[in-house]
């Protein structure tokens, strides 16, 4: 632990009153004085990131991080790590990490963080760092509050002035929360339901009948448990995470994460490359995503009509399913306010004539809140924890949450069907420890809607072996350019973390009308902006911090030609190709013009070098000279000096629908090539990348999949390819 302290005392050091802080202790009084006198070093936070990277890290970056740490307690291996950075002109003359000083742990850092050679030591530091800051941002004491907020300018909305919200909870009929159940409560709370329920005593096992079980009540599970038991069927919902209304939220960014999200929040490419956020609650990601409810393209869906032979893309039923999601999702065009992001991209867009559109939430027009990212507040959003599933238990459908499934009941199908396996259901675990025996849910139909992370590994550990399962892993990969704008002599009103968060977005487009990215403006607290942005001192890091609330970003979305993989839980491999990269730096560059153009007084970029460019008083040969230097760097693990985070917070793709069992994971139906009986309905099943926020158009092919499924259900029997 003393080496894992001092490293991040180095990250984020204590600056005495007489540094040179640029007169801002001055300027800003004394919540800036201690905020820069605060130290990473500080009880608990270095035993608090331990504990984070143990609850959350992979296992190949605990070993790494580990390692580091034990040859740095050690004055042999700190020679090896620091160099003549270790040594002193006096006794005992070697020293090991944490009896160096802190300015030579700081040089150390900053050596390691443009080292090209030994990379997976770059990575652990890379690692610590994110923790750190994460921590650091994040932690809340008994009041729910942070000593730097005040200093960078965040603040949490109090309750008194949010609107008044329902006390009840839409989801209670039809809810049964397994982390308050036991043994006992739990076959009541089943059976008050009117489910099925027998006792299996020498398997430890509860039988449930139902007609229907969905796996996930996100995008996918929520739409197609309202269609099939409005159909007639009785349906369950599996749901690994909790339920929560907005009563519940609380706006605090690391709870949040942690309650809301996959992995609390902290998930991450096996090589580091790519910080991914999925929603793990009742709802899924629309119960956190950010109001965007953009139709799909469409040149997207000419495309998967045309090259990948999917006709019901290029039908009118498709369309007609996208007008019926989007009224139930309350979809408006427009925006009353736009918050402080969007300001800017407006502002810059219009001032370089370029074309800036409007995006469509599924909330009301004067919808102004910036922490949807942490659940809704103010109950305007509308995902479907408070629209499909509110129909589904309108309808008798049973929601169990706490509850993670392990695997499809499959067996050996005799019907004559060209599948040579037949689903008959779940075996899933209550993550309760007072519910002490398996669930064995049996089905007619089964339906996978955890996500294009979950269902890969759900169906691989079943048996199923088709080739495209958890491959053509698409992840829409995020880089981010910032521009910071003072609020003395800015045109642009509030914070950065105030306001709605999508309500603008630019494309860019090549000679050939092809869009290459999207431009639009991400929900970052504290804690993930300090995660993301540039370590190049800890000096500037908390110079940085202090202009946290008016600092603008926008976020680079490529619809992305390559493509990873994922067939095992958390283990996610991705790749860019080339085509991306060159997209990528396209749009960096196109953010930075706008943000210059709006009139931004430093921008750049989160390139390790703290890439940034100071644009008062600069010629138009200095600005283009600056962009010519942008381009989209490799991560941690990349053999260059410079390298960066990328993010992604929509995944696809990973069971595709195919016309054949070699092309896809799933036929047009959304039914498994080789289970009969076993549907897929959620982003897992889209043929590519979407190249917009895809909400829509997942729940816009759960609709179509589950209102068929629904059609044929009614005759008895399940749907044909046509």
């Amino acid at each position: 632990m003393q080496s894992l302290a001092s490293i991040c005392e180095a990250f984020l050091p204590p600056f005495p009153l007489n540094s040179n802080l640029e007169g801002k202790e001055k300027m800003l009084g004394k919540t800036v004085q201690s905020f820069y006198q605060a130290s990473g070093a500080q009880a608990p936070i270095p035993d608090e990131v331990a504990e984070l990277l143990v609850k959350r890290g992979l296992k190949e970056a605990v070993l790494l991080v580990r390692t580091l740490l034990y040859l740095l307690a050690t004055k042999v291996g700190t020679l090896i790590l620091c160099g003549s950075l270790c040594f002193e002109n006096r006794w005992p003359f070697l020293n090991s990490f944490s009896s160096m000083s802190l300015d030579k742990r700081e040089k150390v850092l900053q050596k390691w963080f443009k080292h090209k050679l030994l990379t997976p030591i770059r990575l652990a530091f890379a690692y610590i760092k994110v923790l750190l800051l994460y921590t650091f941002f994040s932690q809340v004491d008994e009041n729910n509050e942070n000593p730097s907020w005040e200093a960078i300018g965040y603040h949490i909305e109090s309750d008194e002035n949010l609107p008044e919200v329902p006390k009840e909870r839409p989801l209670d009929k039809g809810m049964v929360e397994t982390m308050y159940e036991t043994d006992s409560t739990f076959l009541e709370s089943l059976a008050e339901k009117g489910l099925s329920v027998t006792e299996d005593v020498e398997k430890k096992i509860y039988k449930i009948k139902c007609d229907v079980v969905i796996v996930g009540s996100g995008c996918g599970g929520g739409v197609a448990a309202a269609l099939l038991s409005s159909s007639g069927q009785k349906v369950i919902v599996l749901e690994k995470g909790n339920y929560f209304t907005a009563k519940d939220y609380t706006s605090l960014e690391g709870p949040s994460n942690d309650e809301m999200y996959e992995s609390g929040g902290i998930l991450a490419t096996l090589d580091g490359n790519m910080a991914i956020m999925a929603g793990s609650t009742v709802g899924g990601g629309s119960a956190v995503n950010w109001s965007a409810s953009i139709r799909t393209p469409k040149s997207v869906l000419k495309e998967w009509f045309e090259n990948h032979k999917i006709a019901f893309f290029g039908s009118s039923q498709y369309h007609a399913a996208m007008d019926a999601v989007c009224e139930r999702l309350g979809v408006t065009e427009k925006c009353v306010e736009e918050g402080f992001q969007n300001q800017v991209l407006r502002k810059g867009c219009e001032n370089l004539g370029l074309k800036v559109d409007c995006v469509p939430r599924n909330s009301s027009e004067s919808h102004y809140c910036g922490s949807c990212g942490y659940g809704c507040r103010r109950g305007d959003k509308k995902g479907t924890d408070s629209t499909w599933l509110v129909d589904a238990v309108e309808n008798g459908a049973v929601i169990l949450t706490g509850c993670k499934a392990e695997r499809f009941i499959l067996e050996k199908n005799t019907s004559g069907s060209t599948r040579k396996k037949k689903c008959l259901g779940v075996i899933a675990e209550a993550l309760s420890i007072s519910i002490t025996k398996r669930l064995q849910i049996e089905a007619k139909v089964t339906i996978s809607a955890c996500g294009a992370l979950l269902t890969p590994p759900l169906m691989i550990s079943s048996g199923l072996k088709n080739h495209n399962i958890g491959r053509n892993l698409h992840l829409h990969p995020v880089l981010m350019a910032w521009g910071y704008f003072p609020e003395l002599n800015s045109e642009f009103k509030g914070k950065s973390y105030e306001g709605g968060i999508i309500t603008s977005f630019h494309e860019l487009v090549s000679r050939e009308n092809k869009v290459k990215v999207i431009l639009e403006t991400p929900a970052l607290g504290p804690a993930t902006f300090s995660s993301l942005y540039p370590w190049t001192s800890g000096l500037e890091m908390k110079n940085r911090m202090i202009n946290y609330s008016r600092t603008a970003h926008f976020i680079t979305i490529v619809r992305d030609e390559g493509s990873g993989e994922v067939r095992k839980e958390g283990r996610i491999k991705y790749y860019l190709s080339a085509s991306d990269k060159e997209n990528m730096k396209a749009g960096l560059r196109q953010s930075l013009r706008i943000l210059i153009a709006a009139g931004a007084v430093e921008v750049g970029t989160h390139r390790s070098d703290g890439q940034s460019f100071k644009c008062e008083g600069k010629s138009e040969k200095e600005v283009e000279e600056f962009l010519n230097s942008v381009y989209a760097v490799g991560g941690p693990l990349s053999i260059e000096e410079n390298w960066t985070l990328y993010s992604s917070a929509h995944q696809m793709g990973s069971c595709r629908i195919g016309i054949n069992e070699n092309e896809g994971a799933v036929d047009e139906n959304g039914e498994s090539w080789e289970a009969q009986g076993l549907f897929v309905c959620d982003a897992s099943v889209l043929p590519s990348a979407v190249g917009v926020n895809p909400m829509i158009t997942i729940q816009s092919t759960a609709y179509y999949i589950s209102k068929k499924l629904a059609e044929s259900l009614r005759r008895q029997e399940l749907p044909q390819v046509n």
